[in-house]
């Protein structure tokens, strides 16, 4: 048997070797392709993927501006809440984890344990257990030192009077985003810039770093609105619809020079806090989205554009004898036959067949003019989101039907709004101002006011001095005498219309409403007020529905701002000048839309007494809460005993008496306007 060489092995191991050599060669360059692969051709998708997995940005909600009234007094301002949230990868027994929650929180329902339990088991760096919790409940999941569980601070819309102002001011949700009224018109100045969080994990995604960016406050706005008004015109409107048994209204006031909204009230309402248990009708502002038919205010236009036009003088005979006008089959009635008026006693009277026949002089394309000077047909201002910019015909398919149907009222859809934008028109002199409910903006502690604005003018300042005078007749001789105010001449138009319903003009359901300006000659306040679908003892119409609600309103908006009375104004007092100077009060915010005269000083004063030396009056205090009466005496250096409650009906001393340091008036409080009026509460504070 022949034997191999001895040197056989060495090849053996060689080829061996060889074939090694190539199997590693193979796999490092397949290592070295896998890793070129991933680190170059996939960089970028698993850096980003890895960086989602290792890293979370958490975003913090900025702290919202608060919302102040005319006076620096708080609507709407945020708190701190706590949100609980849970690092899922920290938690061994999300079912365990979720029942223990769902225990401390009290709320919680099988549906809400399995929400919490199933966001657990996602296995995410972070998820929210509960956003916004109370006190209460934090304190008790707190008390669990559950792992993985913890608390995140962000901030809760609070609006301290409730339900004042509602529409206003809107509402926030859950992530700090206005969603209603002011909050959501303005939320990009509100809201300020939000913060972050950064929570980074490790391979074993356990959460090893947090790091937080705060948020920034947003601006803060001050309104128009005066919180007192505000207050008298929900109240007020309250009364009326529940009095008429209505179906809801709205009521405005508004400074006819600047444009300012003051109030704006609607029945029913809503309180923003807990906005998701209210009904969705409630939460709709019903004095810029809700369109009626104007009925007879509307005549203002009408009567308007023919002075503004020479067609016709107040003086003129309007013959309306037959007490009805038709149109082929349609035939438009009076309420009463008058006989031959002049057309100012058509206005006053409300007669339907003068206001058409004028009407028909004016033509359908000079009455589309004036519809449009006056600013119906589209939306008034910026600050009311979703407000409606209501309906009107385009004159050329306005028929003479249509146009008789126009000229009283009818077959045009406005908002309370327009029609108080429309009659400040006339108020001031004939410009149209826009009306706006945001005063000033402040940021970072500089306020920048919101200026004036006008839009045009909608009749010559004669014009609205004939206006005015027919409208004052409305309220001393016509249908309005409800509207009338002791001591201050009005300027006003009632209005009753039919509502639509299913496609015709109803028999039984009516829209009641007033529009006016006081006092007349020097117009501190238009107020319109509307009521709809009233069925109450009062019947439906304007001025015995919506005519006394607006003397209440404007009876206390004249007390609360100190205006002097308009008709037969009493002479003005003589006081002596004192040794230590005083100031006198005003019952009104710091910048008023009118002035308050100041005191007469006796001849022979020492020069100077006038501004520095001299005595003040006891201020008129009625129609005041508690809480502002005692105020002003404080300021005065007198103190005040309190009997009753609501606000102030009488006060000792009188108005007008000296003011002595150190003397205890008496304030009695009570019910005001109506016999069932409820009562101001004391503190009208935030």
């Amino acid at each position: 048997m022949s034997e191999k060489p001895a040197t056989e092995w060495r090849a053996t191991l060689k080829r061996r070797l060889a074939v090694a050599g190539v199997v590693f060669l193979a796999w490092t360059a397949a290592i070295e392709a896998r890793l070129v692969y991933l680190q170059v051709v996939r960089h970028e998708e698993l850096f980003s993927r890895a960086e989602r997995q290792q890293m979370r940005t958490v975003e913090a909600p900025a702290r919202r501006g608060a919302i102040l009234d005319r006076g620096g007094r708080v609507l709407a301002h945020s708190v701190e809440a706590d949100s609980l949230y849970a690092v899922p990868t920290e938690i061994d027994d999300p079912d365990r984890a979720a029942a223990a929650l769902c225990g401390a929180l009290e709320d919680c329902g099988p549906r809400d344990r399995q929400g919490i339990a199933n966001r657990i088991r996602r296995g995410r760096a972070f998820a929210y257990v509960r956003r916004q919790v109370s006190p209460d409940q934090a304190k008790r999941v707190a008390a669990l030192k559950l792992d993985g569980v913890g608390f995140m601070k962000e901030d809760r819309r609070f609006y301290p009077n409730k339900d004042l102002a509602a529409h206003v001011l809107g509402y926030v949700g859950i992530d700090n985003r206005g969603l209603n009224g002011i909050e959501a018109a303005y939320d990009s100045l509100i809201k300020g810039r939000a913060g972050t969080v950064l929570i980074q994990t490790d391979a074993r995604r356990q959460a090893f770093s947090r790091i937080e960016r705060p948020p920034t406050t947003g601006s803060t706005l001050e309104l128009t609105v005066d919180q007192y008004l505000q207050h008298v015109a929900e109240r007020e409107l309250r009364i009326g619809v529940e009095e008429n048994r209505a179906a809801g209204g709205a009521a405005v006031i508004m400074d006819p020079r600047s444009g300012e909204i003051l109030a704006l009230a609607n029945w029913p309402t809503f309180n923003p806090n807990a906005y998701r248990e209210a009904p969705t009708d409630w939460q709709r502002n019903r004095a810029v989205q809700d369109l009626y038919e104007p009925g007879s205010t509307f005549k203002v236009v009408t009567a308007s554009a023919a002075f503004e036009e020479q067609l016709v003088s107040p003086n003129d005979p309007i013959d309306v004898s037959a007490g009805q006008i038709r149109f082929g089959a349609r035939v438009i009635n009076d309420d009463h036959r008058y006989g031959v008026l002049s057309f100012a006693d058509v206005i006053v009277k409300s007669s339907n067949v003068g206001a058409i026949k004028v009407g028909l002089r004016l033509g359908p394309e000079r009455m589309g003019l004036y519809v449009n000077r006056f600013g119906f047909g589209r939306a008034t201002s910026p600050d009311f989101p979703g407000e409606s910019p209501g309906i009107v015909w385009n004159p050329a398919r306005l028929t003479d039907s249509a146009l008789a149907s126009v000229s009283m009222g009818y077959q045009v859809g406005v908002t309370p709004l327009q029609m108080a934008m429309a009659v400040s028109a006339i108020a001031n002199g004939g410009e149209l101002v826009e009306p706006r409910v945001v005063r000033a903006v402040i940021t970072d502690g500089t306020r920048t006011a919101v200026p004036r604005k006008t839009t045009g003018r909608a009749v010559s300042a004669g014009t609205a001095a004939t206006l005015t005078d027919i409208m004052e007749r409305v309220v001393v001789d016509g249908t309005a005498k409800a509207a009338r105010v002791p001591g201050y001449t009005v300027a006003g138009k009632t209005g009753t219309a039919q509502k639509v319903v299913n496609g015709r003009y109803s028999q039984s359901e009516y829209n009641a409403s007033f529009v006016g300006f006081v006092p007349s000659r020097n117009p501190l306040f238009t107020i319109v007020v509307v009521i709809d679908s009233p069925h109450g003892r009062n019947s439906y119409y304007g001025g015995t529905v919506a005519a006394p609600i607006f003397q209440r309103i404007a009876s206390a908006a004249l007390r609360h701002y100190g205006a002097p009375p308009s008709i037969s104004a009493a002479p003005p007092l003589l006081v002596a000048r004192r040794e230590e100077p005083l100031t006198q009060p005003t019952a009104g915010p710091a910048e008023m839309p009118g002035q308050v005269p100041a005191i007469v000083t006796l001849a022979g004063a020492a020069p100077g007494a006038a501004a520095a030396g001299r005595a003040s009056l006891v201020p008129d205090l009625r129609g005041l809460s508690a809480r502002d009466g005692l105020r002003m005496l404080a300021a005065l250096g007198m103190t005040a005993r309190l009997d009753g409650v609501g606000v102030v009906v009488e006060q000792d001393p009188a108005p007008g008496s000296p003011i002595e340091r150190g003397t205890q008036a008496r304030l009695q409080l009570g019910r005001v306007g109506a016999t069932h009026a409820s009562p101001l509460p004391v503190d009208t504070g935030p």
